[in-house]
């Protein structure tokens, strides 16, 4: 029997892709952003152990709701692509019932080894959207921002594209690490190659999760940086958003 190692769910997820999703955050992740606002799902094993079963028995009560909003099941982290064998399994059961399936990944696990790309090629036949978080451009800036450089995240972005899977680009906007006109127009410059993006969404930094951080005695090196102004979430949605009109 396939099982998950699930942070929690949210029953009526209003931002994590279209109509109201049933959002699975994964326990789990490989990067470790600074601005995280789930570190406490960054451990690896960690989490309830839940089937799929569980999680369906649950989801379809909620049936009625995704198909007036158009919506469906979300499933982030965490990093849902480091436990695809349970994502597959998940979504063939979400099919059965027409439901829309959706990942929130950072691209974080990608790589070309054959055992993974055999396992994704089968998890992308039942995935209706990827919204993907890049983080940064830069390899060097992804390195500081996350702990990991960007190459294998950008290629990832690339293949999906190559596959023809619905993309919504997310970008978090953050002072001091995110938020320069230069990094932006370059992210920009990359979308544009990019066939299968949809929608691109730009997400002010916040403070919200400071309080996870202190109660795992982790440092918040972010702590004196405040969100961005009105006017740069913007400006930064005007130069992205460029990518589209382009295309």
């Amino acid at each position: 029997m396939v099982t998950g190692r699930i942070h929690s769910v949210e029953s009526f997820g209003a931002v994590d892709g279209p109509g109201l999703r049933y959002v699975v955050f994964t326990q789990g992740c490989l990067l470790r952003c600074q601005y995280c606002h789930n570190a406490d799902t960054w451990k690896i094993g960690n989490g309830k152990e839940m089937t799929v079963q569980e999680i369906m028995d649950d989801v379809l009560s909620y049936l009625p709701f995704f198909e007036a909003s158009g919506g469906g099941i979300t499933v982030s982290g965490g990093e849902p692509l480091l436990q695809m064998d349970f994502l597959i399994e998940l979504f063939k059961e979400c099919k059965k019932h027409g439901i829309h399936t959706t990942i929130d990944s950072s691209g974080g696990p990608f790589n070309r080894r054959p055992n993974f790309m055999e396992k994704l090629d089968e998890l992308l036949q039942y995935t209706d959207l990827i919204l993907l978080d890049l983080k940064h451009i830069d390899s060097e800036k992804h390195k500081f921002i996350t702990g990991m450089t960007n190459e294998h995240i950008l290629d990832f972005a690339q293949y999906l594209s190559e596959k023809n899977i619905p993309v919504w680009i997310r970008h978090v906007l953050v002072p001091t690490l995110s938020d320069f006109d230069e990094d932006l127009l370059r992210l920009a410059d990359f979308i544009k190659t990019l066939n299968n993006v949809e929608k691109i969404e730009v997400l002010p930094y916040h403070k919200l999760g400071v309080y996870k951080w202190e109660s795992l005695g982790l440092e918040y090196k972010l702590k004196d940086v405040e969100p961005p102004s009105q006017e740069r979430v913007e400006n930064a949605k005007r130069i992205l958003n460029a990518a589209l009109a382009h295309a």
